[in-house]
């Protein structure tokens, strides 16, 4: 960073035919003009378009391995929890095309600030570039170009809006990694059983219990996007200078900003192992949605005996057949069909097509689809 700091200078001066490349010689140039701030605030935002685009790069590998998750099981039939209760049908499909979405979300508001958000800082000790003479802003310019990062229109020294915006994005990728780790774990249960992270020697196993097979890799995840959340908010915190060089603000960044981009990255690298090697069971997802009788149908029940009885009537007939069927733990089946007055509109068979799930998935399918062309063609 020196070498190229000293021959932006020389260069915008006319000077470099007399300058060397040799590290003895840049080590002249390091303080010309330029402040230490400027020089950390400089190499900070180097090191973030590498971690970036290494991070990226993860978020890319996710992209793809929910893409193949959603293909694969478009039309794998699973319970849809709300309030972590069973509610309605829906399919594993549609739960990865939701992870996907979100996905390439982050990756794209990732892309954005690494392209267009990490500029050069040069200012000098109060952001004026005076010892540069009239050469200040050619200076930045070609320190600018030179680096490959974005000129400033002035020094930002207490403008903390681009470090807090790398944050900020950090914390969408943190928070939505920790959504699929979170669903990982609460399916890989095991009264849930419906998908297991991939499997490997020594992986996963418990120090006291040889029978376990703990979803280790998004225990990982979901620890550092937490971590990486609570970061977030001190880079905001940050933001807050006193003029044109904070005391105390500043500095709080650097160990921040350091343990935000690792630890998302980390999150990132164990959701990707994650989602390309994830055990899905199909014929359990089914299993627990039939756990209830039924009784995830009551609303599709409803919606078809309404078109005789009026919703109201209809609403309360299923409602307490619903309530029979919890109290027994009879099928919801039994007690439709046990009752006289749904009985004179709807037949054996017509009660049975509502209680079929693959009846009542909705648009689940064309959601899928839509997520697909979003991933393959950037559109829907």
């Amino acid at each position: 960073l020196a070498a190229r700091f000293c021959r932006s200078i020389a260069s915008s001066t006319g000077n470099f035919a007399s300058l060397s490349s040799s590290s003895a010689d840049a080590a002249r140039y390091v303080h010309w003009g330029a402040t230490s701030q400027d020089i950390m605030d400089t190499a900070a935002m180097l090191v973030c378009r590498n971690v970036l685009g290494l991070i990226l790069a993860e978020i890319d590998g996710i992209s793809a391995a929910c893409a193949r998750l959603a293909d694969t099981y478009r039309d794998t039939i699973m319970p849809g929890r709300t309030l972590l209760q069973q509610a309605l049908p829906t399919t594993f499909g549609k739960k990865a095309a939701g992870w996907l979405v979100s996905v390439l979300e982050v990756g794209t508001r990732l892309r954005e600030v690494r392209q267009s958000g990490l500029a050069v800082q040069l200012g000098g000790a109060a952001g004026t570039l005076a010892s540069l003479g009239p050469e200040g802003t050619q200076v930045l310019g070609e320190f600018a170009r030179e680096l490959g990062l974005v000129e400033p229109v002035v020094p930002w020294h207490t403008d903390r809006v681009r470090v807090s915006d790398i944050g900020g994005a950090l914390s969408l990728v943190a928070g939505v990694l920790g959504k699929i780790s979170q669903d990982v774990i609460l399916m890989a249960q095991t009264e849930v059983g419906e998908v297991a992270e991939p499997a490997g020697e020594g992986r996963g196993g418990s120090s006291t219990l040889p029978h376990k097979r703990n979803p280790i890799l998004s225990v990982i995840a979901a620890a550092n996007a937490r971590r990486v959340l609570d970061l977030s908010h001190t880079l905001q915190v940050a933001m807050v200078g006193e003029h044109e060089r904070a005391t105390g603000a500043w500095h709080t960044e650097w160990e921040t900003l350091s343990d935000a981009l690792a630890l998302a990255g980390g999150a990132a690298a164990a959701v990707r192992e994650t989602t390309e090697g994830l055990e899905v069971y199909p014929e359990k997802m089914l299993e627990n949605l039939n756990a209830t009788g039924g009784l995830l149908l009551a609303e599709n029940v409803v919606t078809v005996a309404a078109e005789h009885l009026g919703r109201l009537e209809a609403h309360g007939l299923v409602e307490e057949a619903s309530h029979r069927a919890l109290e027994s733990g009879r099928p919801l089946r039994e007690e439709l069909l046990s009752e006289p007055r749904l009985g004179e509109v709807l037949s054996e068979g017509e009660i049975d097509a509502a209680l079929d799930p693959a009846h009542y998935l909705g648009s689940a399918g064309e959601f899928v689809d839509r997520a697909l062309k979003l991933y393959r063609e950037g559109e829907i």
